[in-house]
């Protein structure tokens, strides 16, 4: 006999869990499916800019200074130049990923979700899915099962409207304490190092490069100051890596099926976004659930992801080419108000505000005056 459920969500992940809490605030019966067991765990960069922040808030979910470490606002460095600005409003959360997870399943499972460890999708027709051998009936299905989503397979959403090469991601934890109030990116040909602070005596290093044979400690060390900082300090884990891509589905919903997270789109972690994406569509979802009709979803999540989206690219070009990194960086470090505006734009932007062409001109200006 099948088992029922109203909102079947098919991943545990940030996004999955985010996406089940709303809809159960809404008063639907949901039931979270992986095929993983807790702690789920991934290589993540580990920031929730504000935005994210206040999205989990309004879930439920809260940081308190023993599972987390606020910072407030973005540093870029090179090897000459640094340029930082402050948030203009709220602040954002270094957080580890597993501890995220472990705070979302508590709060999930305080309102009510049910939880099918172990189960994976193998099947999708209609409004029944096969999770290992056992039927279930669902009226609406989420996909938050990451970059190789078999919901997005199965339900034939599997075209992207652009896609940008791969490159790899690594991330170690430290046993240091937070030396800046920022998180600070550093900056080397086509690879970047982010040092974020997850606990008052902990900082977790990411590295996102295009060098097949690039790790944590090579990069580190290409930069003195912070190799200096980081000198004599143990790792507390084991380096763990994943791809990290541009990436956008044509389809985030249709008809009965909505895709969440890195299923339905990926930024690299250049951006240092992709948490606060994945919780952020949470509430959208949860009202076009409650309006009976996923179209709203689908514009509120092209909403949501084309500053993002814009933003990630402008940082790879940069990435690519170092010539345009240090027009950049000088413009920034002359013109200290551009980066601000830059930053306001990524941490989380006020309603009707975002990176539109207006904001593009005006930045190739500055650039062809930097």
């Amino acid at each position: 006999m099948a088992r029922s459920t109203e909102v079947l969500v098919i991943g545990a992940g940030p996004a999955g869990i985010a996406s089940a809490i709303a809809a159960r605030l809404k008063g639907f019966e949901v039931a979270v499916a992986d095929f993983r067991r807790p702690p789920v765990e991934k290589a993540c960069g580990e920031g929730l800019l504000p935005e994210g922040v206040e999205a989990l808030r309004r879930l439920g979910v809260h940081f308190t200074s023993a599972d987390s470490q606020p910072f407030y606002g973005l540093c870029f460095r090179d090897n000459l130049t640094s340029v930082s600005a402050f948030f203009p409003e709220g602040q954002a959360f270094g957080v580890r990923r597993t501890i995220l997870n472990r705070l979302l399943l508590a709060r999930a499972e305080e309102a009510g979700v049910k939880f099918h460890w172990g189960s994976r999708l193998t099947h999708l027709s209609g409004h029944t899915a096969r999770l290992n051998d056992e039927l279930f009936r669902f009226r609406w299905l989420v996909g938050a099962d990451g970059f190789n989503s078999q919901v997005r397979k199965l339900a034939g959403f599997n075209a992207f409207a652009w896609y940008q090469t791969s490159r790899l991601g690594f991330r170690r934890h430290f046993a240091a304490p937070a030396w800046s109030q920022m998180a600070e990116m550093f900056w080397g040909d086509g690879y970047q190092i982010v040092v974020t602070p997850t606990a008052v005596n902990e900082i977790c290093l990411s590295l996102f490069t295009s060098h097949a044979g690039m790790r944590i400690a090579d990069a580190v060390a290409s930069f003195p100051e912070l190799a200096s900082r980081l000198r004599g300090v143990a790792p507390t884990d084991a380096e763990l890596g994943c791809i990290t891509s541009l990436r956008n589905s044509k389809i985030a919903a249709r008809g009965h099926i909505a895709l969440v997270g890195d299923a339905s789109c990926t930024v690299d972690g250049i951006a240092g976004i992709g948490l606060t994406l994945a919780v952020r569509q949470a509430h959208p979802l949860a009202e076009a659930l409650s309006s009976g009709d996923l179209s709203s979803y689908a514009a509120a999540h092209h909403r949501i992801t084309q500053n993002a989206r814009r933003m990630t690219g402008l940082l790879l070009l940069m990435s690519r080419r170092p010539w345009l990194r240090e027009r950049v960086f000088r413009l920034f470090s002359s013109r200290p108000n551009v980066f601000a505006r830059m930053t306001a734009l990524h941490s989380g932007p006020r309603p009707g505000q975002s990176l539109g062409v207006r904001e593009v001109l005006q930045l190739t200006l500055d650039l062809i005056g930097a």
